[in-house]
């Protein structure tokens, strides 16, 4: 039993790279998979390791899918915030380094997430029964808050105008029956538009450092405990995913920088998916596609069952944390050697021709709304997390309808 659920975490692993590397293969897809095939799966292998697999693939995922949106621009739900910051380390020679923060961010934010479990499953029992009272009037307050922080009149109301317009084709986009929603609506309203800002101004990818990176021990563990208090909210708020955390985050968190942020928003993502182990645990509730089939296969959680979960993450964090810092590296060394304009030019062709496979012309259609959105709040110089109102709008009228 011990070398199966050891090979299943590998394989876990090997499985997560993909799916964090490649843009708009979700790890939902994989386990929705393995869930249609477990009938044939099980007369080789035990259901824990399926789920051992699942959890593995899971944490991995968080640990690489960083990469795509910052050497490609191409980013998904969970690390849209980290395009633009990621970006301009990128257009610094410090790509890398910003790999580098989101996987300092998912590691330590893991290590404390898991250290503070029994503590985490004890707090969600008492917070939830009142959970849904007062979480869709603080995001309002909070959203109010973020638009007034502008610094002039004028940047206000186009912050206003953007977060509503955003809010309003996420609604819509969510509403429809699709096969990846997300993933148009977040590469037009980040990935994009970016792309197409730094072709207006003639951007070149300088020399990439890849040297090992340093950032100050003290000056990480802001960021880290911001990301596990907020990814244990993101980890039971049914709708309140790591992106939405990361806005309530930043609201309170002052001076962490660029590299601050980009490790906030990997922590983030990683505290997100192990405590919705402690959801399921606890609260016998999944908040996410992989926890759910997770539930499909093996019912019943029990207390040796979590500690199998929790062992697969620790050892997947630890060889993710290798693999992306390994694959980061290749990227910076691939980057600087091809023209800065071929590369985004095969980006943009790509995240296009994706859009059209997963929903035909209604993907391209929001691809291309949601990009002139990006590109008049790039225009305007207006913060890009205000276009984060396409997730955040969905979420309030749940909590306030519901």
């Amino acid at each position: 039993m011990f070398w199966e659920l050891l090979l299943a975490i590998i394989i876990g692993v090997m499985f997560g790279t993909f799916t964090g590397l490649a843009p708009g293969i979700h790890i939902n897809l994989v386990a929705a998979l393995v869930l249609s095939f477990s009938p044939l799966l099980l007369l080789y292998v035990s259901v824990l390791s399926l789920c051992a697999f699942i959890v593995a693939m899971a944490i991995t995922h968080t640990f690489l899918d960083a990469l795509p949106g910052i050497y490609l621009g191409a980013p998904d739900a969970d690390q849209a915030l980290n395009a633009l910051p990621g970006h301009r380390l990128l257009m610094r020679g410090e790509g890398h380094a910003a790999v580098a923060c989101t996987v300092v961010g998912s590691l330590f934010a893991l290590l404390l997430c898991l250290i503070a479990f029994p503590l985490a499953a004890w707090a969600m029992v008492i917070i939830n029964p009142y959970i849904h009272a007062w979480v869709g009037h603080l995001l309002v307050g909070l959203i109010t808050y973020l638009i007034w922080r502008e610094a002039t009149l004028e940047k206000r109301v186009w912050a206003f105008i953007l977060f509503s317009l955003a809010g309003l084709l996420g609604y819509s986009v969510l509403d429809l029956t699709l096969s990846q929603p997300l993933f148009p609506l977040l590469s037009g309203l980040f990935g994009i538009s970016l792309l197409l800002q730094s072709l207006s101004e003639n951007t070149k990818i300088p020399a990439q450092n890849k040297q090992q990176f340093r950032y100050p021990f003290d000056a990480a563990i802001k960021p880290t405990i911001g990301a596990s208090l907020v990814g244990f909210l993101a980890a039971f708020l049914p709708g309140f995913g790591s992106s939405q955390a990361a806005i309530v985050a930043s609201a309170f968190l002052k001076e962490i920088k660029e590299e601050g942020f980009l490790i906030l928003v990997g922590g983030i993502n990683t505290v997100n998916m192990a405590l919705s182990l402690a959801t399921v645990f606890m609260l016998d509730k999944a908040r996410n596609g992989a926890i759910v089939i997770m539930q499909e296969l093996l019912p019943e959680l029990t207390f040796t069952t979590l500690l199998v979960y929790i062992t697969a993450a620790l050892i997947a964090g630890g060889i993710a944390s290798i693999l992306a810092l390994k694959i980061s590296r290749g990227f910076a060394a691939l980057m600087q050697h091809i023209p800065y304009k071929t590369t985004v030019g095969c980006v943009i062709g790509f995240i296009v021709m994706l859009a059209a496979i997963f929903d035909g012309w209604k993907g391209l259609l929001i691809l291309a709304t949601a990009t002139a959105i990006g590109t008049v709040a790039s225009k305007k110089s207006i913060a890009k997390h205000h276009l984060m109102g396409c997730l955040l709008v969905p979420v309030i009228l749940y909590f306030l309808v519901h």
